[in-house]
C-alpha cells in the first residue's frame, strides 16, 4: 500500500499554556500573522502598523520583537523550517513519484512558503542559521526533484521550482478562499507545463543557487562583501 506523508500543520502556540503565558503566545500568533498580512501587502510599513493590524499594543510588540528586521527574520525563518518539512515530507512519500511530486507542490502552495520571498528578500539580514536553513533546503530540493527529473520537459531544473512557487504565490486577491481556488488553478497550469515533451527550447539557462539565495542578503551587505 503506498503511503502518503503526514500532514505538518503545526499545533496553536498556546497549547497547554494558561493565564498570561497563554495570552502571550496568542498575541504572538496574532503578530506573526498580521506582519505577513502586512508586510506583504507593503513591505516598507512600519512595525506600529503590525500592531494596530493585530489589535494589540505597541509594547506588548516590543516586547516580543525588538525591531521589524527581527520580525522579519522570525517570519522568512519560519516560512524556510516549512519549506525544508514539506520537502522532508515529500521524500518520505512512497507514492508514484510524480503523484508525490504533485501533491507537494500543492501543499507548499496552500503552505504560502513563496509569499514572502519577493516583498521581504534583502530586507534584513539573515542569520547563519536561516542561511544553513537554506543550504538544507537546497540540498533536500536537489534529492526530490532527481526523483521526477527524468519526467519533466528537457531543460528543467530544480531552482526552475522555486521560481514557479512565486509565480503560484504572486496569485492573491481579496478573498482567501479564492485565492486558494485560483492558485490551485495556475499550479495545476504549471505543473501540466512541466511534463510537457517535444517542446521547444527553454529560452535562456535555469537560475542558479547563487541567484536564488543572493536575493536574501541586503544591498548594502552585498557591496562591503
Amino acid at each position: 500500500m503506498s503511503k502518503e506523508p503526514e500532514r505538518h500543520d503545526a499545533p496553536p502556540h498556546h497549547a497547554g499554556l494558561s493565564g498570561r503565558r497563554a495570552q502571550a503566545a496568542v498575541n504572538d500568533a496574532r503578530i506573526r500573522e498580521s506582519a505577513r498580512e502586512v508586510f506583504i501587502a507593503d513591505p516598507g510599513a512600519p512595525i506600529a502598523a503590525v500592531a494596530q493590524h493585530a489589535g494589540v499594543g505597541i509594547s506588548a510588540l516590543y516586547n516580543r520583537y525588538a525591531s521589524k528586521e527581527e520580525l522579519l527574520r522570525t517570519l522568512c525563518h519560519e516560512g524556510l523550517a516549512r519549506y525544508v518539512q514539506e520537502t522532508e515530507a515529500a521524500l518520505a512519500d512512497e507514492r508514484e513519484p510524480w503523484t508525490a511530486f504533485a501533491d507537494y507542490m500543492r501543499r507548499l502552495a496552500d503552505a504560502d512558503t513563496s509569499s514572502l520571498t519577493r516583498p521581504l528578500a534583502g530586507s534584513f539580514r539573515p542569520s547563519e542559521e536561516m542561511f544553513a536553513l537554506a543550504e538544507r533546503a537546497n540540498e533536500l530540493s536537489a534529492k526530490l526533484f532527481s526523483r521526477v527529473k527524468a519526467l519533466v520537459r528537457p531543460g528543467v531544473r530544480v531552482h526552475d521550482i522555486s521560481i514557479a512557487l512565486e509565480l503560484v504565490a504572486a496569485v492573491r486577491v481579496s478573498d482567501r478562499a479564492r485565492t486558494r481556488q485560483l492558485r490551485h488553478r495556475y499550479l495545476a497550469v504549471i505543473l501540466d507545463g512541466l511534463r510537457a515533451r517535444e517542446r521547444e527550447k527553454l529560452p535562456g539557462p535555469p537560475p542558479r543557487w547563487q541567484e536564488i539565495n543572493e536575493r536574501w542578503v541586503p544591498e548594502d551587505a552585498r557591496r562591503a562583501g
